[in-house]
């Protein structure tokens, strides 16, 4: 193989089989030794794991020059390439992919705790050879999910507002792709926490479920704008009761008593989270898991990006759309009957909001709420906009923010889960209005959240 590009050896990176590499020191005494990851960097570039310093460590910084046979688990082809050293990476979202996906294979092969990652060797490949031996034949094309990729991106354009791209692309995903469980998640305000907007595949929705920046598979790859793909789960990128004990460390509020259970699978072994990008600035995360091993490869890191800057696209446009509806008119309705009423309790220590006791939504999205329920009783309004939203200076939003609209179908999720009594629906583009099957009353309170029984 004359071509120096190694893009069609993506496969062989996998770490289905470890690659063995060679280095030679000063005086030319070989030394090979097994490497426990091969990271593919573009197409003339791959990353090694750097994890002890020992005499590879050694060779490589006195020579500059390894080489590397990997085995293409497909095929059972045999590579070897000829690598020149440029630098080492101890930080950045390389760094942080790799570390990601070392532990996992730590966890499946009981290292964990023995592999840690000290950084990311960067090479250039400089040669490419075929080395003879048998090799299986694989059907042309099998791994080309081109064409499911352009369906889904099809299904995501045919979307007419924000909530209906959530659910369409999802649902697309398991349709095209096979992918049995995802969550889209957005990134709040502070850009320090990530919330669940919508899901599949679990047995409670997660909707308004948080995760804080950095903590898992999913806040890493938000956090360093990079795909993180893990073929064998670790403890360390695992959630559960890790997510609230990342979150008290970043020093967030975790009252138990309006925390949203998370909705991700008990015991996954493959995860894949994508970073959902407008302008280089990371939005949200797609995230898919399986609980079998190795269920993501290259190729489906590769058909979940362009899904995923196809949403952020859309979901731009859908915005755009939802903004641009001028201020309505606020009638003059009848204010209800407090007899009987729903009592929205309002904490604006972090904007929660409890109906009737039990607890709903906090945050951006429960001070939307707060209003709503405030000019609905007090002045007997029903309907609102978008645009006025985004223009009330009491819940301080940017001119432009994604976040309004992913706000509003959080809220509308919300409500429709946890009161069959009150609920948000469209009455057209960038309106919305109120709809209560009970009088409604507004209480404020400034003592903390009532404790969690």
């Amino acid at each position: 193989m004359k071509d120096h590009s190694i893009e069609a050896l993506r496969d062989c990176f996998e770490g289905f089989v470890p690659a063995i590499l060679a280095t030679t020191d000063s005086d030319g005494m070989p030394n090979v030794s097994l490497l426990s990851q091969v990271h593919y960097v573009d197409s003339v570039r791959l990353a090694l794991s750097y994890q002890f310093f020992n005499k590879t460590r050694r060779n490589i910084l006195a020579k500059r020059a390894a080489s590397i046979i990997v085995f293409d688990p497909n095929t059972m082809a045999q590579f070897r390439l000829t690598l020149d050293y440029e630098e080492t990476q101890t930080s950045g979202p390389l760094f942080e992919s790799m570390k990601a996906k070392l532990a996992g294979i730590a966890s499946h092969t009981g290292m964990h705790g023995v592999f840690k990652l000290l950084g990311s060797d960067i090479f250039r490949v400089t040669a490419v050879e075929m080395l003879p031996g048998e090799r299986l034949q694989v059907c042309p094309g099998a791994s080309n999910l081109l064409p499911q990729t352009r369906r889904v991106c099809a299904e995501l354009s045919r979307c007419r507002d924000i909530g209906e791209l959530c659910d369409r692309t999802l649902a697309a995903l398991q349709q095209h792709l096979g992918i049995e469980h995802s969550i889209i998640l957005m990134l709040d305000e502070a850009g320090r926490r990530l919330y669940t907007v919508a899901s599949r595949g679990y047995p409670l929705s997660g909707i308004g479920s948080e995760l804080s920046l950095g903590g898992g598979v999913i806040g890493a790859a938000a956090r360093e704008n990079v795909p993180i793909r893990i073929g064998h789960m670790s403890s360390d990128y695992a959630y559960g009761a890790a997510v609230r004990d990342t979150a008290q460390k970043s020093g967030l509020d975790w009252a138990s008593v309006t925390e949203i259970p998370y909705p991700g699978l008990a015991a996954p072994e493959s995860q894949l989270a994508v970073p959902i990008v407008q302008c280089g600035r990371t939005i949200g995360v797609l995230f898919a898991e399986s609980r079998d091993a190795m269920s993501f490869s290259y190729n489906t890191e590769d058909a979940l990006a362009v899904v995923a800057d196809h949403f952020g696209a859309t979901f731009a446009l859908l915005e755009s759309q939802e903004a641009a509806t001028s201020v309505a008119i606020r009638p003059a309705l009848a204010p209800p009957a407090a007899s009987n009423a729903l009592v929205v309790r309002y904490y604006p220590a972090d904007n929660s909001i409890f109906l009737d006791g039990d607890y709903l939504i906090k945050g951006v999205a429960g001070a939307i709420f707060r209003k709503l329920v405030s000019e609905f009783v007090g002045e007997g309004r029903d309907e609102f906009t978008n645009r006025e939203l985004r223009l009330d200076p009491l819940l301080r939003l940017p001119a432009f923010s994604e976040n309004l609209e992913a706000r509003l179908v959080l809220l509308h999720r919300r409500l429709a889960e946890r009161s069959s009594e009150v609920r948000i629906e469209k009455s057209g583009r960038g309106r919305f209005r109120l709809v209560t099957a009970r009088p409604l009353a507004i209480e404020e309170v400034s003592d903390e959240l009532p404790k969690a029984g």
